[in-house]
């Protein structure tokens, strides 16, 4: 893994509290996953942003190197990752995703 690609995505998951990678986008997600990762996001109403991997073949091939996560949507929080899908809705269902989120803006 090259210094540039992971200068390139510490920047992106350092510049915005929330950083989603999905497959499409906030508009039209293009896959089921993605699509419950954004629904729940949308519902706790606070910005995020989200990096199209269907369109940048670097980040969707290396990304899950980097992360050590194999599969995508990957959402980060205050440049951590979080987890996929199925980490998000759980902790959503429980009440642990809500404040994570709005504590990433209470800085």
């Amino acid at each position: 893994m090259t210094d540039d690609f992971q200068q390139k995505i510490q920047k992106q998951i350092e510049s915005h509290p929330v950083v989603i990678y999905i497959k499409g986008s906030k508009e039209q997600p293009m896959c089921g996953f993605s699509a419950q990762v954004i629904q729940i996001m949308n519902q706790i109403g606070k910005p995020y942003e989200t990096i199209d991997v269907l369109s940048d073949a670097e980040i969707r091939s290396r990304l899950p190197a980097f992360s050590k996560w194999p599969t995508f949507p990957q959402v980060f929080v205050q440049g951590k990752l979080i987890g996929g899908c199925d980490i998000v809705t759980e902790m959503y269902e429980s009440g642990e995703l809500e404040p994570l989120i709005h504590s990433a803006f209470a800085k």
